[in-house]
């Protein structure tokens, strides 16, 4: 074989090779390009299904972090107002658990006229309580809490000088008798609490004029009074 023959097949065994190189590089090259356009497609189509999952979760969060604030603000608004009303009611109690234990003047707007203990001609003895100068009509109070054992004309059972009258027992042991009056408006056994009304004052049995002849006693009859302005002193009035 010619050296020229030979030489032509090398030559063209070569170039064949050569193209089949590059047919096989351009290959690969599109195997190559077109997986990462794949991952790169993928990449683009996942992008915005993943942003709007994480927004998704987001909103998720707030709205609960949201219901979980406004549950604690009600909680905490619940328990202020329990608070308030606790205090409320003990307040309540302790002021009527006050006004319980109180004694007040059994009448307002008056001017003290005879005294305890005091001489006339007006009394047998000396006068067994406090005079109250006040118009007939003028309201009369229970001085303190308790329940009316007496209630009546001449003197309730302690006789004609008194005129109408009541008497009132209280938890202490004390009594409180209320005289001369013009309309009586409660009943023996009646429980009556601090400040309740009990009567009208008037002019009736013995009596120059206006006014409400009040006692403090020992017991429910005549002959057991104290000074019944001491007494209210004692126990927080301003009489």
């Amino acid at each position: 074989m010619s050296f020229r023959s030979t030489f032509l097949r090398h030559a063209r065994t070569s170039s064949l090779r050569t193209r089949a190189a590059v047919l096989g590089a351009g290959l690969g090259a599109s195997v190559v390009l077109g997986a990462g356009a794949a991952v790169a497609a993928d990449t683009v189509a996942a992008t915005p299904t993943g942003s709007a999952t994480s927004s998704t979760l987001a909103t998720a969060v707030r709205a609960q972090a949201d219901a979980q604030a406004e549950a604690a603000t009600h909680a905490q608004q619940a328990a202020a107002a329990a608070k308030a009303k606790a205090k409320a009611a003990k307040a309540n109690a302790k002021a009527a658990a006050k006004k319980a234990a109180s004694w007040v003047d059994p009448v307002k707007k008056y001017a003290l006229s005879a005294g305890f203990d005091q001489n006339g001609s007006h009394w047998a003895h000396k006068h067994s309580g406090q005079d109250f100068a006040v118009p007939i009509g003028t309201d009369v109070v229970a001085a303190h809490g308790g329940t009316v054992v007496k209630a009546g004309g001449n003197g309730a059972g302690d006789g004609p000088a008194y005129g109408n009258a009541i008497v009132v027992k209280h938890a202490n042991g004390t009594y409180s008798q209320y005289a001369h009056l013009s309309r009586i408006d409660v009943k023996p056994g009646q429980v009556v609490a601090t400040g309740q009304h009990l009567a009208r004052s008037g002019n009736t049995g013995n009596s120059t004029g206006p006014h409400l002849h009040f006692e403090i006693r020992k017991t429910p009859n005549y002959g057991s009074a104290v000074n019944p302005v001491a007494f209210l002193h004692a126990h927080g009035t301003g009489v």
